[in-house]
Order: C-alpha cells, then structure tokens, then sequence
C-alpha cells in the first residue's frame, strides 16, 4: 500500500465514533476488511477475560450544548472528541457553573480538544478547546447526550498468516481511539499494509 493510499486510508476511518466496543468499532473492522479478510469475533459483555470483565456495549447517535440562544457551542457531529467516550445518556438544563464541572480543556494546549474517557464509571461529559471555553457566557444551558449503554459486545478482527513453523508472532494494535492519528490510525494502516505485504511472501 502506497503511502499516498494509506493516508486516504486513515482519512476514511478517522471520523467514525470507535470505543472499546459498539457499532463504530464494527465499522472500523468492516472497512479494514475491504483489504483483509478477517475473521471477526465477538465477546458478550459480562465475560470475563483474565482480570477484566467485558463491560457493556456503548453506542452514541449525537450530542450537544446548546446555549440560551439555540446555538450548538459543542457539537458530536463536528468532532466526536467533544464528548466523554462512553457516557452515559443526558436531557437537562443547567447553569454554567454546574456544566463546568463535566468539561474538560487542557489548557496548556488551548486550540486542542482532549480525548477523555469513562469506560467504568457511570458518568458524561463534554471536551472542548479551551480557547472555546473560555467564550461560554453564564446563562441556561441545554445538554443532551443521545447514548446508550446494553448488554452487547466486544468485537475484534483476526487475519492468521501460516509459516513453515508452529511456533507464532502476534502483532496486535487496538482500534478503540477515534479521530487520532499517531495513537491509533497510523497503528491500523501500517499493520493492514504488513499484513498485506507478508501475504505475498512465503514465511518461516
């Protein structure tokens, strides 16, 4: 695969919404599997995998602040870093003050949105810039997370390359992080370019 090909690669996977499991991560898996083909597999929530407990599946449709005025000042839609990966569900009002304790910023990079998560705990929140914070007004909000958390699935992809030996490397890289390029998009094209270049070659 030419570089110019794995950028449109990545560039076609960095806006779906990923998580540790949900229908993004599936559609991630299924566009990898227009170039390999992979063996998907699906672990029900609640199994338990050595020390960890598959938890339940997150799905999200949108999710927004809207100001006294109507206007989206954080919106899903732009960014799916704007939300807490895996919150819960959310439909109220509220104050700024009362808001701003479910926003994260990283101040020390002020055009940046942060990457938060909440696989474990039950709780929701927003992530903005915090140039853009910084423009809220005190006032009513209105916020509403469209999510939803169930008992579904972890899903994963297998593409096994047999050699002369029995004995096997495993290369693995986690598809979980949405719309980040160095820690997770470059991971999957340089794997499926790989993976496509051992397939031509006869191997120990």
């Amino acid at each position: 695969m030419k570089s110019s090909k794995m950028y449109k690669f990545m560039k076609q996977l960095y806006p779906i919404c990923r998580s540790i499991t949900g229908d993004g991560t599936r559609k991630t898996l299924a566009v990898i599997r227009k170039h390999l083909p992979l063996k998907i597999h699906e672990v029900k929530s609640g199994t338990r995998v050595f020390d960890w407990t598959i938890p339940q599946e997150w799905n999200i449709r949108d999710a927004y602040v809207k100001d006294g005025r109507g206007r989206k000042v954080i919106d899903f839609k732009k960014s799916n870093l704007h939300v807490v990966n895996y919150s819960v569900p959310v439909r109220k009002k509220m104050s700024l003050k009362n808001l701003s304790g479910h926003l994260h910023t990283l101040p020390e990079y002020p055009d940046r949105i942060p990457y938060i998560t909440s696989y474990y705990n039950a709780d929701w929140g927003f992530c903005l810039s915090a140039r853009d914070y910084k423009k809220l007004k005190a006032g009513t909000y209105e916020v509403v997370i469209d999510s939803e958390l169930k008992s579904g699935a972890l899903t994963y992809g297998e593409y096994y390359l047999p050699g002369k030996s029995r004995e096997e490397i495993l290369l693995s890289t986690y598809i979980c992080h949405p719309s980040l390029a160095n820690d997770n998009l470059s991971g999957i094209a340089l794997l499926v370019n790989l993976a496509k270049i051992f397939k031509t070659r006869k191997n120990h």
